[in-house]
């Protein structure tokens, strides 16, 4: 494990690590009482950051990837029906009656980082979309199931997988979870699928991983749009996302961004 550069944590980052997942856990509860119909995605970023600062927190979206010449302009990422991931939360973009939108946001406390997404729906939604919501964040569950010291990165995958597929779905395989905690995107990554070079990679304690299905209701294709961040299903079938950041220590797994 650690040829492939992975940083493990101590206490000391784990104890961090569950106060910025409480915090986060909260920033998110503040954003889902204003997903109605006729809000706007800009204002639903200005809560989220709002919110983050209230809580002692930092943004860690907010200026992502300057370093490409394209930095993410956002506090969280807003994504809506077929738009899978990083969705960037416009003025002019308002939520509609029975659209499927997805949170993605992280924070910052005390140098710790934690990443987390749920997909909520907007007044009364289809029994489709229902039914996608419900899979795939019974993925996320079901796969964080097989986590543990010394459990395969593959099991994880292979739940989540099978899980999806057993109910008509398909996993997005071009985007997938990742470590935590010092950065945003810190290795292993993580697919929410089996494949042969997963085998022999292990969870080990001193990990905080991502763990996030993204979950389409039609082929797994994806393509990225013009804005150079979101990412649309290739058959512009609704998506759902649903994301934990987990940790592995000796006190067990701890799902951080799940605690109430």
């Amino acid at each position: 494990m650690p040829k492939l550069g992975i940083r493990f944590k101590n206490e000391e980052h784990f104890e961090a690590l569950r106060e910025s997942g409480k915090r986060l856990e909260e920033v998110m509860r503040r954003v889902e009482k204003m997903i109605v119909p006729g809000a706007s995605t800009e204002l639903l970023d200005k809560i989220a950051e709002k919110a983050i600062q209230e809580l002692g927190g930092e943004t860690v979206f907010k200026g992502y990837g300057k370093e490409y010449g394209n930095p993410f302009p956002a506090s969280i990422c807003v994504s809506i029906n077929d738009e899978v991931v990083h969705g960037i939360p416009r003025k002019e973009r308002l939520l509609r009656e029975g659209d499927l939108v997805k949170v993605d946001m992280g924070l910052r406390f005390r140098g710790m980082i934690t990443d987390m997404a749920r997909t909520f729906g907007v007044g009364t939604l289809s029994e489709d979309s229902k039914r996608l919501l419900w899979v795939t964040e019974e993925s996320l569950l079901r796969g964080i199931a097989t986590v543990r010291h010394g459990s395969k990165l593959s099991e994880y995958g292979s739940a989540v997988e099978r899980f999806v597929e057993s109910h008509g779905f398909s996993v997005v395989r071009d985007l997938v979870g990742h470590g935590v905690g010092f950065l945003l995107h810190e290795p292993p990554q993580i697919p929410n699928f089996s494949f042969p070079s997963s085998q022999n990679l292990l969870f080990q304690n001193g990990m905080a991983v991502a763990l996030e299905p993204m979950i389409n209701a039609g082929s797994s294709a994806v393509r990225l749009a013009k804005d150079g961040w979101t990412f649309v299903t290739e058959d512009h079938a609704r998506s759902a996302h649903f994301e934990d950041t987990v940790l592995l220590s000796e006190h067990g797994v701890e799902t951080v961004t799940r605690t109430s």
